[in-house]
C-alpha cells in the first residue's frame, strides 16, 4: 500500500466551495420559498443569487478542468462490478463484508458513484440552472416563451430539483461515513492522499 496523491489541489477546492455555495443556495432558496424565516426575503434572494453566479462560474471553471485533465473519463459509467457494489451497500456493510471495489487514481468512483455522479451532473444541475435562470429573468420572457410557460410551473421545477439535490447531498454524506472509520472518505478530500494497492506518484 502506497500513500496515493488521488484528488488534486483544484478538485478539493472545487469540491468544498461548490459544498459551501450548495448549502448556501439551499438555506437561502427554502427561505425564499417560505419553509422557515432566517433572514429577510429580500437579503436571502441576494445572496441566493450571488451563490448561484458563483456557483456557475466555478463549474464553468470545472467543466474546462475536467476536459483539459482528461478527469472526465472518471465519470463514464460501467456495469461492471455495478451489482456488487449495489449488494454492498444494501447488505455487506451491515455484515461487515468488505468493499468489493478496489480504488485506484485512475478509476477514484465506484460503478454506483459514477451514475449517482453522473445523474446530478447531467439531470439534477440542468434542471436547477434552466428553471432558475428562467425564473431569475422572468420579466425578459420572450412572448413565445411565455405563452408556454409560467412562472408557478418553473417554480414548481425548481423547487423539484432542490429537493432532489437535497437528497443526493444526504446520501453523499451518509455514504462518506461508510469507510473503515467515521472519516477515512472524508479525509483524502481534505489532503489529497489515500492509502492505495499502487505506486506512489508525485501531485
Amino acid at each position: 500500500m502506497s500513500r496515493v496523491m488521488i484528488f488534486k489541489r483544484f478538485e478539493r477546492f472545487w469540491h468544498w466551495f461548490q459544498a459551501l455555495l450548495i448549502f448556501s443556495l439551499l438555506i437561502t432558496g427554502f427561505e425564499i420559498h417560505g419553509s422557515y424565516s432566517l433572514l429577510h426575503f429580500g437579503d436571502a434572494t441576494q445572496l441566493h443569487t450571488i451563490a448561484a453566479w458563483s456557483l456557475i462560474v466555478l463549474w464553468l471553471f470545472a467543466i474546462f478542468w475536467h476536459i483539459t485533465t482528461g478527469e472526465w473519463r472518471q465519470y463514464v459509467p460501467t456495469r461492471d462490478g455495478l451489482f456488487a457494489v449495489i449488494h454492498y451497500y444494501l447488505i455487506g456493510t451491515f455484515t461487515g463484508a468488505e468493499h468489493p471495489y478496489r480504488k485506484t487514481s485512475k478509476a477514484k468512483h465506484n460503478p454506483l458513484q459514477r451514475l449517482a455522479y453522473l445523474f446530478f451532473k447531467l439531470v439534477i444541475s440542468p434542471i436547477i440552472w434552466v428553471s432558475g435562470l428562467l425564473y431569475l429573468f422572468y420579466n425578459d420572457w420572450p412572448a413565445v416563451l411565455a405563452g408556454a410557460l409560467n412562472l408557478e410551473t418553473v417554480a414548481l421545477v425548481h423547487t423539484a430539483a432542490a429537493f432532489a439535490m437535497l437528497v443526493f447531498i444526504i446520501a453523499h454524506v451518509y455514504m462518506t461515513t461508510m469507510g473503515h472509520t467515521l472519516t477515512s472518505h472524508i479525509k483524502p478530500m481534505v489532503t489529497g492522499y489515500e492509502e492505495l494497492d499502487e505506486p506512489a506518484k508525485k501531485p
